[in-house]
This record gives C-alpha cells, sequence and structure tokens, in this order.
C-alpha cells in the first residue's frame, strides 16, 4: 500500500520529483559548500534556493508541489543553479510550465562530419543545411550541380535569400520566381521567429529592402510558410526541365540550422543528376 501511494505522489509532483533528482547530482564541495554531515547526496535544498537567488520556503514548496505555477525567470534561476543542459532546461519548462523555453538564438559556424557524410550520402539527391538566418552552411556535390556552387561563393554571399532576390541566374531557373519569391519570404519570417532570431536578421532584411522593391513589398505583407515539402520545377543549364520534391527536416538538438532535401520525381531525373554530379571535378 505505501509504495503504491509513494509512486502515485510521484506521478503528480513530476517537476519536484525531477527537481529532487538534479539537485542529488551535484557535488556540493565543487560549488563551495560546506560538506559535512549530509543526510542525502547532493545539495540541500536551501543551497539550490541559495544559487538561484530565490526563497529556500518558494523553493521547497516548489518541490513539495505545494506552489502555484513558477515563472520562466524562476525556471531560469533554477536550471543555471541546477547547471542544466539544453534538453534538461528545457525538459524543467515542459513540466513546470507546459511548454518549452523561449529559444535562444546561437549563431552556427558549420555543421558537424556526420551531418555532411549525410549529405554526401544523398548522391542524387540535391541537399543543404541552412541556418535560421537562411546561410546555406554545408551542401552536397547534387545541390552544387544543380541548384548552385556556394563553394565558388565567399560565405556572407551564400544566403538563400540573397540568391534568390540578387542572382539573376536564380531567378531565371524558377519557373514562376514570384510564388517561389513570396513563399520563400513567408518562411523565412517563421523560421527565424522559430528560432529566435528576429533581431539578428534585421540587418539582412534592412539590406535586401535597400536593394530589391520586389523583397520589401513581399516583407511588409507579414505573410508566414512553413517550408514543410513540395514541388520545385527549375530550368538547368545543362539537365534542362527538372521536377524535385523537396522535404525539409529539423536537426535533433539545434534549432538554428535545418535541412533540406530535394529528391528528383522521376529515375530517369535520378539518373541525370547522377551522371552530371559524376562528371564534376572532385573538390579538394
Amino acid at each position: 500500500m505505501t509504495n503504491r501511494i509513494s509512486v502515485s505522489v510521484e506521478t503528480n509532483n513530476l517537476l519536484g520529483s525531477y527537481l529532487r533528482d538534479r539537485r542529488t547530482r551535484l557535488d556540493p564541495a565543487a560549488l563551495g559548500f560546506a560538506v559535512g554531515r549530509r543526510r542525502t547526496p547532493g545539495l540541500r535544498r536551501e543551497e539550490v534556493a541559495q544559487r538561484a537567488h530565490i526563497s529556500p520556503t518558494w523553493y521547497t514548496w516548489l518541490e513539495q508541489g505545494r506552489s502555484g505555477a513558477p515563472s520562466a525567470d524562476v525556471l531560469n534561476r533554477i536550471a543555471r543553479a541546477l547547471m542544466l543542459t539544453d534538453i534538461e532546461r528545457e525538459h524543467l519548462f515542459l513540466l513546470g510550465l507546459g511548454r518549452p523555453p523561449e529559444v535562444r538564438y546561437t549563431a552556427t559556424e558549420g555543421v558537424t562530419p556526420r551531418l555532411q557524410r549525410l549529405l554526401d550520402a544523398l548522391d542524387a539527391s540535391p541537399a543543404l543545411i541552412k541556418t535560421a538566418t537562411w546561410d546555406v552552411v554545408a551542401w552536397n556535390r547534387a545541390a552544387a550541380a544543380v541548384l548552385t556552387d556556394y563553394g565558388k561563393l565567399p560565405p556572407g554571399q551564400r544566403n538563400i535569400l540573397r540568391l534568390i532576390f540578387g542572382d539573376p541566374r536564380v531567378r531565371a531557373a524558377q519557373y514562376d520566381w514570384e510564388s517561389v519569391a513570396r513563399f520563400v519570404v513567408g518562411a523565412f519570417r517563421a523560421d527565424a521567429a522559430r528560432a529566435g532570431a528576429v533581431s539578428e536578421v534585421g540587418q539582412l532584411v534592412d539590406e535586401l529592402c535597400r536593394l530589391s522593391p520586389e523583397f520589401e513589398a513581399l516583407w511588409r505583407d507579414n505573410n508566414v510558410n512553413v517550408y514543410g515539402e513540395g514541388i520545385k520545377r527549375l530550368r538547368h543549364p545543362i539537365l534542362g526541365q527538372i521536377t524535385l520534391e523537396y522535404s525539409a527536416f529539423a536537426v535533433d538538438g539545434r534549432p538554428d540550422l535545418g535541412m533540406i532535401v530535394y529528391n528528383p520525381v522521376t529515375r530517369s531525373d535520378a539518373d541525370r543528376i547522377r551522371s552530371l554530379v559524376t562528371s564534376l571535378p572532385v573538390q579538394p
């Protein structure tokens, strides 16, 4: 009977259970607290409260499930006090507020070798990794052959919006540039907001508004889109007309990155892309 009651209490107070578990994993001595005689491992409740700069009584009630819903500020303080990782902090917010924390955007310098190998394995499917500000940071040989050879561009110019609105070759390759441009601007707006990068894209938006009246008009429309999946038709200088199905994927643990894969609709298109990629010189 006692075990059933204990399990029920733990189930009804998942936040308190999680907080207790996390604080027992910390080393008091490493954090400057006297070790002495402790009944349980880890930090005491008042020590967590001290590190979080909150009331010991309030923290105790939080663990016991006797308090109201904590604020986001309190949860952030506790997350820092308990030295939680990003995924642990997210779990804390889901338990405490029923939602993930506000995204903190961090610019990326590139991708892991494992992600690059994944792109390279798609020999007939152009694929790329883009940031929340739509800078292309990784791509495969098929993307270089069919879409844009990003390796020949300076890093600052490997931006999808700059190419769509500023590169005549990219514009001419689209079968319906107006529709593509409208969709891209809406998806870009949604991606930047989702990744918490609204302030980071301000300079790029200002630049494109100055350079392209078409971009400025679309930006003022305030439309949002989800990249998701769809069809892309291109006029390629070597392949001619080609139709691709695209799918967008999140990169787990990296809200700043997204992957887009373009699959040839027909086997003939796949064979033509593979042949073109094979004919290209291998980059050092």
